[in-house]
C-alpha cells in the first residue's frame, strides 16, 4: 500500500475537511503517498487527482465544507463510468481509497472493491443516517446550527406572541430535528419516524397560550408534510399567529464543532491504517467512543432504528 487516495463525495458536511486533513498526515506519518480526488466519483472519472503533502491540509481543520470539494455521480454509476474510473486508478498507480460520504457514497466505495480496488468508508453526512454507528462527521454541528437558530428565532416569536415551525433537513431521518428539538426545547417534535396528529400539535399550543407562554417553537424534518400549509391549518385551528422558517443548507456550513473535528481525525486515521493492514470493504464509525470498522454492506444494510425512548422524553418535557 504505497498510494492512498482521498475523496469527498455527496452532500458536504462540516468535519470533512478534518477527516481530509487526518488521512493525508496519516498517510504521510506511515509512508505512504497520498493523493486528493477533487469532485468525489465525478472527478475521479476525470482523473482529477493530485498528489497531497502535509501542507495542503494546513489550517483546514476548523473548516467547514471540503478543499476536495463534492459532487453526485450519476455517470459513476454506469458500468462505462466506473470502467474510466478505473482507467484513472490504474494511470495513477493507486493502491487504496478512502471515501468520505454518506450511503449514496459508500455504495460508490462498494463498487470500487468490486473492480479490485480497496476502499474504506468514513461517515460523513449531517443527516446521521447511517445507523452502524452512533454517530457521523457533521451531524454534531448541524445539530448545534439549528439549536442556535432556535434561540434566534425564540427571541422574536416572544416578541409577537407567535408560534414557529422551524423545517430542518435530514432527508429520510429524523435525528437532527430529534436531537436540536430536545436540546431546543421544542413544544413539538414532526419526523418522518412517528405518526403525528395535527389536533394534537394545536391542543399543546393552545395549552401552552392558557398558561402564559409568548412563544411556541415546532420542529419539522423536511419531507413531513407541506410546511406552510401546516402552518395555515395551526393557525385555522388555534388562532395563534404562526410562521415558517426553513433553515436549508445553512446547515451543513459553518466551523464543526469540536466534538466533529475530534470525531473526524479519529475515524480519518483509522480508515489508513485499516488500508495499511491490507484490510478492504469496510467503515468506520463510533460507538460507546470506541473507533469501530465493519463491512461496507454492513454499514449500508444497517437497521434504520428511530430513538423512540428520546423522542418520548421530548414529548414528555414540553408539557
Amino acid at each position: 500500500m504505497k498510494k492512498i487516495a482521498v475523496l469527498t463525495s455527496g452532500g458536504d458536511a462540516p468535519g470533512m475537511n478534518a477527516a481530509v486533513r487526518a488521512v493525508v498526515r496519516s498517510a504521510i506519518y506511515y509512508g505512504a503517498e497520498v493523493y486528493g480526488v477533487k469532485q468525489g466519483f465525478h472527478g475521479l472519472i476525470k482523473g482529477q487527482i493530485e498528489q497531497m503533502d502535509r501542507s495542503s491540509v494546513a489550517d483546514i481543520i476548523h473548516r467547514g465544507g471540503t478543499i476536495l470539494q463534492t459532487a453526485r455521480s450519476e455517470e459513476f454509476k454506469t458500468e462505462a463510468g466506473r470502467k474510466r474510473a478505473m482507467y484513472a486508478v490504474e494511470m495513477f498507480g493507486l493502491d487504496g481509497i478512502v471515501v468520505i460520504g454518506g450511503d449514496g457514497s459508500f455504495k460508490g466505495a462498494q463498487k470500487l472493491d468490486e473492480l479490485g480496488v480497496p476502499t474504506i468508508g468514513i461517515p460523513g453526512t449531517i443527516d446521521n443516517d447511517l445507523r452502524y454507528t452512533e454517530s457521523t462527521i457533521g451531524f454534531d454541528t448541524a445539530v448545534n446550527t439549528v439549536i442556535d437558530a432556535i434561540s434566534k428565532i425564540r427571541d422574536t416569536s416572544s416578541s409577537h406572541g407567535r408560534a414557529n415551525i422551524i423545517e430542518v433537513m435530514g432527508r429520510h431521518c429524523g435525528d437532527i430535528a430529534l436531537y436540536a428539538g430536545l436540546a431546543g426545547g421544542a413544544e413539538t417534535i414532526i419526523v418522518p419516524e412517528m405518526y403525528f396528529d395535527i389536533n394534537k400539535v394545536c391542543g399543546k399550543l393552545v395549552q401552552g397560550k392558557n398558561r402564559g407562554k409568548l412563544h411556541s417553537i415546532i420542529i419539522l424534518a423536511e419531507g413531513v408534510g407541506d410546511r406552510f400549509e401546516m402552518g395555515k391549518q395551526i393557525e385555522k385551528i388555534t388562532g395563534i399567529e404562526t410562521r415558517v422558517t426553513i433553515l436549508g443548507h445553512i446547515q451543513r456550513g459553518g466551523s464543526p464543532t469540536a466534538y466533529d473535528r475530534i470525531l473526524a481525525s479519529k475515524l480519518g486515521a483509522r480508515a489508513v491504517q485499516l488500508l495499511l493492514e491490507g484490510k478492504k470493504a469496510r467503515a468506520v464509525g463510533i460507538k460507546a467512543l470506541n473507533v469501530i470498522d465493519v463491512s461496507l454492506e454492513k454499514a449500508i444494510n444497517a437497521d434504520s432504528s428511530f430513538n423512540d425512548e428520546m423522542y418520548d422524553l421530548a414529548d414528555i418535557l414540553s408539557i
